[in-house]
Order: structure tokens, then C-alpha cells, then sequence
């Protein structure tokens, strides 16, 4: 088996059989074979050599060789043995000081072997074709740590309009809370599902996501409560408010007041400046 090389049906496919793997759905194991597709990831990432990328799931390694033919220093984990094996015995021999390689959970290591604190010594950005199952979780464990300055993210269409969701409208929940306060969408890009193999039952969105001049990052409290009242969303906030956080809920709806939201609002309609200012009351309080 020749190092992975892989932008073509056919191709992942006769690999696929070689390895004897068949693709498993509860994984997310859609195998991109567009090289367009690789291409418009490294150019959204802007890709360049020493750059520090994670990557989440690599698979038969399609993105993770074009990542490393950059000169980029690329950490990633896989969670699925056969094909952490295969990666290291083709990738490691020929990028061993640029490949770093983990096997296991992406959101119990949702930066693989790059460790919070060398990920805060300097920039660095993740390219990943994320698993469907895990966006939501992964990502948040993203934000509670040091932040990436720039992410390339392959989602199913319903995780993207999630994160790119504007207040008052129904896709909006706590995700696209915790992620607007600290990165804007600075582009998408529709793939056809006739990108991948075997073919997912829906198309995915490229989302080209920048880290804000000033992010915030939500305390575990806070994420708490964002994500219970979003529980409820057909409810009114404020009596959530009133009965969750007594001694802070009139100043902090008459503060969202103040921008527009109406005593009626759902927390559908809280623009992230609001939550964020809840974060900074809560704080203040403790």
C-alpha cells in the first residue's frame, strides 16, 4: 500500500479494501475524496509552513498529507485503531517530526496532542472534517481552552447553521452563543455530499471561522445556564431568570433591555453581547 494519496471514490475505496475496514457510521466515517475540497481547506486556513495545525479524525490521512506537504506541523487524533495504525505506519516514517499522532476521543482531547499549555505558548489553527456526532461537544471543549486563531471546519449542514445562527431565529442556541462571542464566521462554502465516500444522506458546509480581537470565553457557571434556559426556549427568559438567578435577574434583564429585547423575549432573541454580559455580572458576584 503506497502512502495515502487518496482523492478519488475508487481509490478510497481500493484502500478501504486492502485494509479490510469498512466505514463506521457511528464514527462519522465519511472519507473526503475531492481534491478541490482539500485544496479550498488549506487556502481558507491559509496554510503555511511552520504553521501549528489540529486536525480531528484524519482517517486515511487525505487532508492530513496535504497539511503536511505545506510544511505545517500537524497534530492529530483518531480515535479508530485500524486507522491510527495505518497512518502511523505511512505518514509517521516520512513526517515523524511534523506528524503528531494520538489515538482516542477528540472530545475528551478535543486538540489531540497538542496539551493546553504548549497550545498557549504560541498561534496555532485547526483544519479538520469534523465528525457530525461530535460537533457540539468538541467544540465546546474548544472554547474552554486556549483558543485557535483560525478554524476550516467540514460540518453537516445542520451543526453549521447552528454555529452561524443569528438571534431570533430557530437554528440560535446555546452553541451559537458560546461560539460568536469568540470567533466570527468569516465564510461558507457548500460541498456535495458526492465528495465523500461512502456518500452521507445530507450535504456539509465548509466554515471558515476567525478568532475575535477580543473573545470571551464563558466561566462553567455561565455555560450552564445558557444551556438549561435554551433547554426551555419556548419559554419566556425572564421568569427562568427570575427563578434561576433571583439576585441578579432584574439588573441583568434590564441591561438586555437596554438593547432591545423585550420583557417577552425567549432566550432565542438574546443577542451575544447580552449573554456575555450575564458572564460578567456572574462574575462580578461570585
Amino acid at each position: 500500500m503506497k502512502p495515502p494519496e487518496i482523492l478519488t471514490p475508487s481509490a478510497t475505496r481500493a484502500l478501504l479494501d486492502q485494509l479490510g475496514h469498512r466505514p463506521r457510521k457511528k464514527l462519522g466515517q465519511n472519507f473526503l475524496v475531492d481534491g478541490n475540497i482539500v485544496r479550498k481547506s488549506l487556502a481558507l486556513g491559509a496554510v503555511a509552513a511552520g504553521d501549528r495545525i489540529v486536525e480531528i479524525g484524519p482517517g486515511l490521512g487525505t487532508l492530513t498529507a496535504a497539511l503536511l506537504s505545506t510544511g505545517a506541523e500537524v497534530f492529530a487524533v483518531e480515535r479508530d485503531p485500524a486507522l491510527a495504525s495505518f497512518l502511523r505506519g505511512h505518514l509517521l516514517p516520512v513526517h515523524g517530526d511534523r506528524l503528531h499522532l494520538v489515538e482516542g476521543d477528540a472530545v475528551e482531547l478535543p486538540l489531540g496532542p497538542l496539551d493546553a499549555e504548549r497550545a498557549g505558548e504560541r498561534p496555532f489553527k485547526i483544519v479538520a472534517n469534523l465528525p457530525y456526532a461530535i460537533s457540539s461537544p468538541w467544540m465546546e471543549a474548544i472554547l474552554a481552552g486556549p483558543l485557535p486563531e483560525r478554524m476550516v471546519l467540514m460540518l453537516q449542514v445542520e451543526a453549521a447553521q447552528r454555529y452561524a445562527a443569528q438571534p431570533g431565529t430557530k437554528s440560535f442556541c446555546a452553541i451559537s452563543v458560546f461560539l460568536q462571542a469568540a470567533f466570527r464566521v468569516a465564510g461558507t462554502h457548500r460541498v456535495s455530499r458526492r465528495c465523500f465516500h461512502p456518500v452521507p444522506d445530507v450535504d456539509s458546509i465548509l466554515i471558515h471561522l476567525e478568532r475575535l480581537a477580543q473573545p470571551a470565553s464563558f466561566s462553567r457557571p455561565t455555560r450552564a445556564l445558557v444551556r438549561a434556559w435554551f433547554q426551555h426556549r419556548r419559554k419566556q427568559l425572564a421568569p427562568q431568570v427570575r427563578h434561576t438567578i433571583p439576585e441578579l435577574a432584574d439588573k441583568w434583564i434590564g441591561e438586555i433591555g437596554s438593547i432591545g429585547v423585550r420583557d417577552d423575549a425567549r432566550p432565542e432573541d438574546v443577542p451575544v453581547a447580552g449573554w456575555v454580559a450575564l458572564d460578567r455580572m456572574l462574575a462580578e458576584a461570585r
